[in-house]
């Protein structure tokens, strides 16, 4: 029987926030919101933490979480999430949830939406998510990625740059990519198999390693995504967004 389990990559080292997993929020460790927040998702067989820090794997077995210590030489979330699959036995039909460790009010629904499609869809190995872009600042901001894909919902492209272009100087059509994912781990086996492809290495965006293999991503359309925490300064916003929960 298939299992869809969710894994949490979770690394301590990041040039903007080190340390990161474990910033309090309302008294609590990030990694920990995330990981309760992992638990409401439907259909999961099972929530874990792939990480290459022990404090940060203390610190989740110490609330009673699962969570596995990796290589710390990995190059990408996505390579942590393969050991991760191995570690646990997973077979290639199985379904992996990508959730990052940097959003604790992550909407639960929405990793279940992108295992849904890979459910409906045997030929998918990959989905992740957009939101309608119009900010004029996030358009040209490179820190937030934009995807174009077609009419089958199918990514075409991921840039930093704002595409579409439009020539005529009217408005553009844009849609920022969110950075949550569901594979068969299948794929994973695949895409760490494959070295880091010529456009992935321009734009430094890994998912631009599976279509430049000439494998599909499914593009899921959603609203009401939480902000992520990339800085100290952003960890504010996260705790206002889990107090309207709470209410």
């Amino acid at each position: 029987m298939t299992k869809t389990v969710a894994i949490i990559p979770a690394r301590w080292a990041s040039s903007r926030f080190p340390g990161k997993p474990l910033a309090l929020l309302r008294g609590k460790p990030m990694i920990q919101l995330v990981y309760q927040r992992c638990q409401l998702i439907e259909g999961l067989d099972s929530v874990h933490v792939a990480t290459d820090n022990e404090e940060i794997l203390n610190v989740v077995e110490g609330f009673g979480g699962s969570a596995f210590l990796t290589s710390p030489y990995h190059r990408s979330g996505t390579d942590r999430l393969a050991e991760a699959c191995l570690l646990l036995g997973l077979n290639g039909d199985d379904l992996v949830v990508n959730v990052q460790a940097d959003q604790p009010a992550v909407n639960p629904a929405h990793p279940a939406l992108l295992a849904q499609a890979l459910q409906e869809d045997p030929s998918l190995g990959m989905t992740t998510l957009a939101v309608p872009l119009l900010d004029p600042t996030e358009i040209k901001d490179p820190n937030h990625v934009k995807v174009v894909f077609d009419e089958n919902y199918r990514a075409l492209y991921f840039s930093r740059a704002p595409i579409p272009w439009p020539r005529d100087g009217g408005p553009g059509l844009y849609y920022k990519h969110v950075g949550l994912y569901a594979y068969t781990v299948k794929l994973l086996r695949l895409f760490v198999s494959w070295s880091p492809g010529r456009l992935e290495e321009l734009e430094k965006l890994e998912q631009l390693r599976v279509l430049e293999r000439g494998q599909s991503i499914k593009i899921i359309l959603a609203e009401g995504l939480s902000p992520e925490v990339d800085v100290p300064e952003d960890i504010s916003k996260a705790e206002a967004l889990l107090a309207q929960d709470l209410k």
